[in-house]
């Protein structure tokens, strides 16, 4: 007997797209979130246009800025890229989950506190803290706790970058997201509502703002929120189907937020999963996995790697400003 047909571990963006997914393809689902709606965390909160095109078909109702593509400065030049699929959108974190949760319930979706670190499973099932499901989808972040609790092989990568976000009272004064870079990190600068920026630094170093003293300048005196971190960014995962157990989002292994698809890959893979589960074919989705992040994975990780030395991260903005053909060419590929 089963509780549900797929158990959900994490009530974040992927996991509570995968519930509406679920409830589409005429599966029940639980979904397991021990934290209150909606959960703030380190994000740069841009979601790019192939993302919010699988948002809005699923029903999402998102308040947002909308953005027309990615701008690279160095405070000096800069390159622009239109987005060629139409706008992606900024949107809060919390506006992104709370509507996400109004979402899941509209379709039936049950929901309990419980916070699975503990997973067994048989030729029939998954068990998981007394409920029964015939699979389970783990969504539970870039430390996941039943990737650990199944022993799948995850390893850092390198260099360790970490993530640090805040938000500042202040009208936003582009509608593109801008990547501000310098010696030691990128600062990212999103617009999320008509008086409000979010600002997210990645770098492998300890974050300050005054690497960036143009964007300084434009920040003045507004007013700044708490800050919130994340990391190390870069998780290679082993394998992302454990027999009944799939892997989506930030636990499937993560690249970097360089390229800021991270919401857009997780609903994305949310989609995928439950189609192979639907479909009873749960091995269908490691190839599936592969096939959707590997533009992100091999341009992500080749910039970061390209950009880790001093002179390259120097002629980054020179040779997008230079070559804005190609540059925009890169953004599409990924904004898809």
């Amino acid at each position: 007997m089963y509780d549900a047909d797929v158990l959900i571990a994490g009530g974040g963006p992927a996991g509570l797209a995968a519930s509406v997914c679920a409830a589409k393809a005429g599966l029940s689902a639980i979904v397991c979130e021990p934290r209150p709606v909606p959960v703030d965390k380190a994000c740069g909160e841009g979601i790019m246009p192939g993302g919010l095109a699988v948002l809005r078909e699923l029903g999402a109702a998102l308040k947002g800025v909308a953005l027309r593509g990615i701008r690279y400065t160095d405070g000096k030049r800069h390159a622009e890229a239109v987005f060629g699929n139409g706008p992606g959108l900024g949107v809060r974190r919390t506006e992104l989950h709370a509507a996400m949760s109004e979402l899941s319930q509209q379709h039936g979706t049950q929901w309990t506190t419980t916070r699975i670190t503990e997973v067994h499973q048989d030729a029939d099932g998954v068990s998981a803290h007394g409920m029964r499901a015939r699979y389970l989808l783990a969504a539970d972040g870039l430390h996941s706790p039943v990737r650990r609790a199944l022993g799948i092989t995850v390893r850092p990568g390198r260099p360790r970058r970490f993530g640090v976000r805040w938000h500042f009272r202040t009208p936003p004064w582009s509608e593109f997201v801008e990547v501000w870079w310098s010696r030691w990190g990128e600062a990212y600068v999103t617009p999320v509502a008509p008086d409000q920026i979010g600002v997210a630094i990645l770098t492998a170093h300890q974050p300050d703002l005054a690497w960036f003293p143009g964007l300084l300048d434009r920040l003045g005196e507004a007013e700044r929120g708490p800050v919130r971190g994340a990391g190390p960014l870069r998780q290679t995962v082993a394998r992302r189907v454990h027999g009944r157990v799939l892997l989506i989002g930030d636990a499937g292994g993560y690249e970097d937020a360089l390229t800021g698809e991270g919401i857009s890959l997780a609903v994305k893979q949310a989609q995928a999963a439950v189609s192979a589960i639907a479909r009873e074919r749960p091995a269908d989705y490691e190839r599936e996995w592969t096939r959707l992040t590997r533009d992100y994975r091999v341009l992500t990780r080749g910039l970061v790697l390209s950009t880790g030395p001093a002179p390259m991260r120097k002629a980054i903005v020179p040779l997008a400003a230079t070559f804005p053909g190609l540059f925009a060419r890169i953004v599409n590929v990924l904004a898809r």
